[in-house]
């Protein structure tokens, strides 16, 4: 590739033809400001932050849309530029709502960061009229609080880009524009599916998760009930960040310690439920071959897919797996199996998993996931919400000894564990499949074809004298061409595995919020799921079949896999939903 030559700053600085200004300075380690910027989703100019000055030039220029040309001379710090980045922070404060200290993202807000940078004060702005808000709490996963909104337009760019779904836009014109659904209508009333990646690339305070911390203390306060949680594989994958461990480190010891520290009575692995979910839909996807029934057949463990599915793909909610996700399966083992061995009333039980995603709030309202006739799972946490309970209550993360799960839906295999990263679930689906369609074992259980963050993947593999084909997707727009082609009878597939958001769990909506210059430069979805992959690979057991806890609960509580009794508390059901149509 050709490259060209500019100086930066009186550096001089060789990037690649067809570099912006932004991406050119980044390889001279200059970090220019922004905050509507997104690479590749958000690239409009529209903040004004990143504005800086170029020789000849007749006015300042905004680098993150401005390409750079041979020779080019450009100035990132001058005091025309600063004097400008600080005029429109303080513009931007005279219109927002600058309750910081009660503020969800206060010491992880980027417009509380420059303006900190820039030396802006919560006196230093503009006094005048504000544009009228309204809290948006329709939806059963999120708050929109369009008084801290600065109008970047990442969430609307994800929502119709990424996701494919555009349930939020720009609303009226000028001092008067806000974000919102159209109509009037609020979230909730829309076909949003409640994936919270909006949420994760909010640069400030004006979208957050419905949080229930303080429910979940009030229940592990309360001596009548005997509160547990599971946690999901990507949460120790990327947990660690809010407490200023690098991206991709494991924190599973210290988050069971400060789990059990919080209060807990029991601490379990949602990678035990995985475990479980693989059993059942491996035996599922192995009926429908041998029986001729309906296939592709569709994973169904990611709510915001599913939800999706039933939107915008109804006639394809035949294809989606009868199973239930591994949270929800968890909660109906530990309703009905748990409790019987414990001696404990399921009704006494309060079950809270902590989650990577935000559709996991949805997912536990959802019918059909009640199957001890009490709900599955009681509250869902996210990974932030976890973080921030874990601070209400004092503890010093970084110091916390490193422990293990409680038995016996602490024990898992590096199966389970896999299931936070795109193509995941069907790797683990696989190991389990063909080791019961060929009655033999496999020689390597590492489906690689499958890996990755590529939003579509495609593998065939010669099973018990046939081919089998699979597909992987992530992220809901390539969710969206995937089942087109399945439609338009351009690819034909056995087995499909779907997540919702783009890169699978380990960047979930519900996830620790990075900057947008960090999600511009680092590969967050690969470091955390290389955590969950070492985990694997370091793993003795590898097979959820193998799983003893599994092989135990078949054994003495479920009969078989596919039996009644798993049917009743493991499988659901869905709805063929129209588009705004909650």
């Amino acid at each position: 590739m050709e490259n060209i030559t500019i100086k930066i700053n009186g550096m001089e600085v060789s990037a690649p033809k067809g570099s912006t200004i932004l991406e050119a300075a980044r390889l001279a380690h200059i970090e220019i400001p922004t905050l509507c910027y997104l690479k590749e989703i958000n690239e409009i100019g529209a903040c004004r932050m990143c504005v800086v000055e170029v020789k000849g030039a007749k006015s300042l220029v905004v680098s993150c849309v401005y390409p750079i040309n041979e020779g080019m001379e450009v100035w990132t710090n001058t005091p025309k530029v600063m004097e400008s980045r600080k005029k429109t922070l303080q513009l931007l404060l005279s219109n927002h709502n600058r309750s910081c200290l009660s503020c969800v993202r206060s010491g992880n807000c980027e417009l509380q960061q420059l303006c900190k940078e820039l030396g802006v004060t919560d006196e230093d702005y503009y006094d005048g009229e504000k544009t009228p808000s309204e809290i948006d709490d329709s939806a059963p996963h999120m708050i929109r609080d369009n008084s801290k909104c600065i109008l970047c337009r990442r969430c609307v760019a994800v929502c119709e880009k990424i996701q494919g779904i555009g349930v939020i836009g720009a609303n009226m014109r000028g001092f008067a524009t806000f974000i919102g659904s159209p109509f009037g209508m609020g979230l909730g009333e829309t076909s949003c599916v409640s994936c919270g990646q909006c949420i994760a690339v909010c640069p400030t305070g004006a979208l957050y998760e419905k949080d229930c911390t303080d429910e979940v203390l009030a229940a592990i306060a309360d001596p009548a009930k005997h509160v547990i949680v599971q946690t999901a594989p990507s949460v120790r994958a990327a947990l660690g960040e809010e407490f200023g461990y690098p991206i991709g480190t494991n924190v599973e010891g210290k988050m069971v310690a400060a789990l059990r520290r919080i209060g807990f009575d029991k601490v379990f692995d949602t990678d035990f439920a995985a475990d479980l979910t693989i059993v059942e839909e491996a035996h599922e996807f192995v009926e429908r071959v041998k029986n001729g029934g309906v296939l592709p057949m569709i994973t169904s463990c990611s709510p915001g897919w599913v939800k999706y599915c039933e939107h915008y793909f109804p006639d394809m909610t035949e294809n989606l797996s009868s199973c239930k996700s591994p949270q929800q399966m968890f909660g109906a083992i530990a309703k009905s199996y748990y409790a019987e061995k414990a001696g404990i009333d399921p009704k006494d039980i309060v079950s809270v998993s902590v989650m990577p995603c935000t559709a996991k709030k949805f997912e536990i309202g959802r019918p059909d996931e009640d199957a001890n006739g009490v709900p599955d799972v009681d509250y869902s946490m996210t990974t932030r919400e976890l973080a921030r309970l874990i601070r209400k209550c004092g503890l010093k993360f970084q110091n916390l000894p490193d422990e293990d799960f409680d038995a016996p839906l602490g024990l898992s295999t590096g199966a389970g564990t896999i299931f936070g990263a795109t193509g995941g679930v069907m790797e683990a689906a696989l190991r389990t499949a063909v080791e019961t369609l060929t009655g033999q074992e496999l020689e390597s259980v590492d489906f690689t074809e499958v890996r990755g963050t590529k939003g579509i993947k495609e593998a065939t593999y010669h099973v018990a004298g046939m081919d089998v084909n699979v597909a992987v997707a992530s992220g809901l727009s390539n969710a969206r061409e995937l089942l087109n082609r399945v439609k338009n009878g351009e690819a034909h597939y056995h087995f499909i595995e779907i997540m919702g958001c783009p890169g699978g769990c380990v960047n979930g909506g519900g996830q620790p919020q990075q900057p947008g210059w960090v999600r511009n430069t680092v590969d967050i979805r690969g470091l955390r799921a290389k955590v969950l992959y070492d985990d694997d690979k370091a793993d003795t057991i590898r097979k959820s079949h193998e799983n003893p806890a599994i092989k135990e609960l078949y054994a003495t509580y479920l009969g078989e896999p596919g039996s009644e009794k798993a049917h009743h508390l493991l499988h659901t059901t869905y709805i063929k939903r129209k588009i705004n149509e909650i």
